[in-house]
């Protein structure tokens, strides 16, 4: 099968092959003829300043120092030698929601997937945590290759679960990452959003990137029921409702609204880099788009 013969629909996608092999060939794809890095830059990390030397080059000289002092200052960088990116996949209940599409969690393993092993091509160190209310598995960030097997490996095995808890297992694991990271969190964010933002701030405190990727249903943004329907609690299966979705349409609709604007409002606000993901959409195609403008984005800050 050819690279243009892989399924477009997330379903059909998920039915492709083992986890392993999506990735793989969606990372062709959608790299193919882009040979910068969508992640180069973001371990160089500024230490301190030194007094300039002759021959030092000139564009490492620090103007505003020398506008406030006269002196000329060179600003001195530690450039590691691999990036390092935790994946942080929320495996919570709610995940599990599928409506007439892949479940969200389908939708975001095949994500976390495809960007392990885009990092890992790059020879990026990468890591994963699955959690819902508590971390329920962890891989440190590493280089070599067996840990896209172990990620994938785990992956395919994980069935979504408890209650979501991105905050808390963001709060027990940041204490963890001693060096400066990217996260990239994969979930559909049904937290305390205020909580969580607070939390994403923190991060951004400590001098990480935070590449936040929610991940919805069409139902859920839609609300498309017209007949009384039982609702049931996805991380909690015995809370189950019957409700007149025409009664409950205009209300609901307010409310998730409301929750995605606010999230992507304070996202910005902290200079987290959003992007939700319908589980409806081609994965080819928002992930493209997104690397895409990560791509353009890095060229016009040189």
């Amino acid at each position: 099968m050819s690279d243009a013969e892989l399924p477009q629909n997330p379903t059909e996608l998920a039915d492709f092959g083992r986890l392993e092999l999506i990735a793989r060939r969606l990372v062709e794809g959608v790299m193919m003829g882009r040979h910068r890095s969508p992640f180069k830059g973001s371990s160089v990390e500024f230490v301190e300043h030194r007094d300039y030397y002759p021959g030092d080059e000139i564009r490492h000289i620090d103007w505003r120092a020398y506008g406030k002092t006269g002196r000329y200052y060179v600003k001195q960088f530690e450039d590691e030698t691999n990036l390092r990116a935790h994946l942080l996949v929320d495996v919570s209940g709610s995940m599990s929601y599928a409506g007439r599409h892949v479940s969200k969690f389908q939708y975001a393993r095949m994500l976390a997937a495809s960007l392990a092993w885009l990092l890992l091509s790059q020879r990026d160190s990468v890591g994963m945590v699955t959690f819902d209310s508590k971390i329920r598995e962890q891989i440190r960030p590493s280089s070599n290759r067996d840990t896209f097997r172990r990620i994938t490996e785990i992956l395919e095995a994980t069935t979504p679960g408890a209650d979501s808890g991105m905050a808390d297992v963001l709060e027990s694991i940041l204490p963890t990452i001693r060096r400066r990271s990217l996260l990239i969190l994969i979930s559909d964010c049904f937290d305390d959003v205020e909580r969580l933002c607070k939390v994403l701030q923190r991060c951004r405190h400590d001098r990480h990137e935070v590449i936040l990727f929610r991940i919805a249903a069409p139902e859920e943004e839609e609300f498309p029921f017209d007949r009384p329907t039982q609702f049931r609690n996805l991380e909690n299966l015995d809370d189950r409702l019957l409700v007149d979705p025409a009664r409950l349409r205009k209300e609901y609709l307010r409310q998730y609204n409301a929750f995605a604007a606010t999230l992507k409002k304070e996202c910005g606000a902290i200079g987290v880099d959003s992007r939700r993901l319908l589980t409806s959409e081609p994965l080819q195609l928002g992930l493209g788009h997104w690397l895409a403008e990560r791509m353009a984005s890095q060229t016009g800050r040189r």
